[in-house]
């Protein structure tokens, strides 16, 4: 157990019950146990394995390349449409973490595997993403504005176009894309601090 993430744990919530339960989990496994977005994150030589988060209607195990594993039990879920690696598995209740317990260490040794072996998840290139004629027009019309784009990392550029497209107004989309302008300009990403 690492100190750092302890708070976590010990802050009431509600699905304290069920993710103390995982943490125990996956410690067991033999990960290491690290605080990353505000969460437990469980690594394999300081790569990124799994991770426990809470929801409103459920906690899950968060598989980062869960794409790569088989499901042989159909429990794996993507939690939107534009997630193209990782996968969750979600629990309601401390009875069904326990009851499934034997095929989540399972799961999380196959992960383990995956990890150890390098795999990568095939992602859609940034190209094959929605490009708003909004943002479009933006980039034409201001060349600097087209090179901090360009020089953004491939998974802000999709996070900026998923974010400006998933607008159904042109004026929401107009609005999106001049509130981000300038945190592409200082080159982040749109949930960077």
């Amino acid at each position: 157990m690492n100190p750092k993430v302890d708070w976590y744990f010990a802050k009431p919530a509600k699905w304290q019950q069920e993710q103390e339960k995982l943490r125990v989990i996956l410690l067991d496994c033999g990960l290491q146990e690290e605080l990353k977005w505000g969460h437990p994150c469980y690594t394999l030589q300081k790569k990124n394995v799994v991770l426990i988060h809470a929801f409103k209607d459920y906690c899950a195990l968060l598989f980062h390349k869960g794409a790569l594993l088989k499901d042989d039990h159909g429990i794996l879920v993507q939690q939107t449409k534009n997630v193209q690696a990782a996968r969750q598995i979600r629990f309601t209740d401390l009875k069904e973490i326990v009851k499934l317990e034997r095929i989540v260490k399972a799961y999380i040794h196959e992960a383990i595997e995956v990890e150890k072996a390098g795999l990568k998840v095939k992602l859609k290139p940034t190209a094959a993403f929605v490009m708003p004629e909004e943002f479009r027009i933006k980039l034409d019309s201001m060349p600097a504005l087209k090179k901090a784009f360009q020089a953004l990392t491939p998974g802000r550029q999709r996070g900026f176009l998923l974010h400006f497209s998933s607008a159904k107004q042109a004026r929401t989309r107009e609005a999106r894309v001049e509130k981000c302008m300038e945190r592409i300009r200082a080159g982040k990403g749109l949930d960077d601090e």
